[in-house]
């Protein structure tokens, strides 16, 4: 989208307002998906709700490269959101219920690395379809993620359940086989058996393959309302750690800087549409190197440090570029090394997120959430994720015209000094710890 909107804006006369709300619906139209994503993948399975959530992108993709106008667009917007929505719940949950300990945050940092993966994609391939006509160019953009959408169907039906999934139906024979597979070594295997056995409330010295478990425990049924009303103060102090580092990603900036990265560039004075596409290009890479660097350093370093590392670097990348456009804003005439400061800027504040609080944020909040409350909580979490993205990027246009662009990126400077303070004061580390471990260590933490 941040490279189609572009030519949607010229392609269909839409006024900047309409192009807040086409962006803001994605996200907006992901909250439904979020909200029904952890409860149907403890009913369904952590597989079957990713195979749906990739129908729904699917069909949604092919409606908006359909899009004759406006409305079409924004109804086939709102389906890519809602498979979205689905997806950014379930696939943590799944990536972190199969890995083994030792590499557990390389594994659940996969999906954040395929993300912007994906972006660079989508910037190069901007980059040429930019080339076509107006009326082709744009719908391209739009509907090419219908093939990666189409792979991921066919690929899910291929891979195992979630261990943990599986134990929680009583299905306990199933769960071995697939510990077996996803473990270093079958003693491995057989403590992660015994060990999610005595979560769900199996006896751990059960050798049944098939045991009845409570439909509560099968369903998730319940799961909210112990975790919102009767959460134990480990349960709580984990609850208000898994909003937070969502609610600081989101509100740090990242979603609005990647989305209307070109107006920023346009206003340092890069004005060819092909010259925007490609310094798009720039970021995507950035975006990926440092994410890939980001899947080593969680198991070794820890995902505190990575955090803090990441909020640093972030708060000081914005300063940089609140100096750069302040003097842009005030200078009457083009400045070439203002322009390769932002763009600079702009790639290191977008690589810092993609070292630490971008994958650390997904990797941390599904660890972190006790099984029975795992799938269900982090749809929470997702939630305030997309509310607080809706906000960022339906006002950050309209906020930056009344406070200058200079000052929007002070303004986020200010919030990632306080998301630097959370992390600091708040978040242990988890880093060796077995799920199941999880609320002792945050017991711990809050007494």
């Amino acid at each position: 989208m941040t490279g189609a909107v572009i030519f949607i804006k010229e392609d269909l006369q839409i006024n900047d307002l309409q192009i807040q709300f086409l962006v803001g619906m994605l996200h907006l139209c992901m909250l439904p998906g979020c909200m029904v994503a952890g409860r149907t993948s403890d009913y369904i399975g952590r597989r079957y709700t990713i195979i749906l959530a990739f129908i729904t992108f699917l069909l949604g993709s092919i409606l908006m490269g359909y899009g004759p106008s406006y409305s079409i667009l924004m109804i086939g917007n709102c389906i890519v959101g809602i498979g979205a929505g689905f997806a950014l719940v379930v696939a943590p949950v799944y990536s972190t219920e199969i890995s083994p300990l030792s590499s557990r945050g390389f594994f659940t940092s996969l999906p954040e690395l395929s993300m912007n993966i994906g972006v660079l994609l989508a910037f190069v391939s901007n980059y040429f379809f930019e080339k076509m006509t107006l009326r082709l160019g744009w719908r391209m953009m739009v509907v090419i993620p219908a093939v990666p959408s189409l792979c991921l169907i066919i690929l899910m039906l291929k891979l195992v359940e979630s261990p943990r999934w599986l134990i929680m139906q009583g299905r306990v024979g199933e769960a071995r086989k697939v510990l077996l597979l996803v473990s270093n070594t079958k003693e491995e295997a057989e403590q992660r058996l015994r060990e999610i056995k005595a979560v769900v409330g199996i006896d751990e010295d059960c050798t049944k393959d098939i045991v009845q478990v409570a439909m509560k425990t099968r369903s998730g049924k319940g799961a909210l309302i112990e975790l919102f009303c009767e959460p134990s103060p480990s349960v709580r102090r984990i609850l208000i750690a898994a909003i937070g580092v969502h609610l600081f990603s989101r509100i740090g900036g990242s979603g609005g800087i990647l989305l209307y990265s070109p107006r920023v560039f346009e206003r340092t004075g890069i004005a060819e549409k092909s010259k925007l596409m490609l310094a798009t290009v720039g970021m995507g890479i950035s975006n990926v190197v440092f994410a890939f660097i980001s899947i080593f350093l969680s198991d070794r370093f820890g995902r505190r440090i990575l955090l803090l590392i990441s909020a640093c670097g972030v708060v000081v990348s914005l300063l940089g570029l609140g100096f750069c456009l302040t003097i842009v804003e005030h200078s009457k005439e083009k400045l070439l090394w203002v322009t390769s400061l932002t763009v600079f800027f702009t790639y290191i504040f977008l690589g810092f997120v993609c070292i630490g609080i971008g994958p650390v944020t997904w990797v941390y909040s599904s660890e972190i959430l006790p099984l029975r409350f795992r799938a269900q909580g982090l749809g929470v979490c997702v939630v305030v994720n997309r509310i607080t993205n809706v906000a960022v990027v339906t006002s950050f246009i309209s906020i930056y015209k009344m406070i200058t662009m200079g000052g929007i990126f002070f303004m986020l400077t200010g919030i990632n000094v306080s998301a630097l303070w959370f992390y600091y004061s708040f978040l242990p580390e988890t880093k060796g710890r077995s799920l199941e471990d999880m609320e002792t260590i945050f017991g711990r933490n809050s007494k």
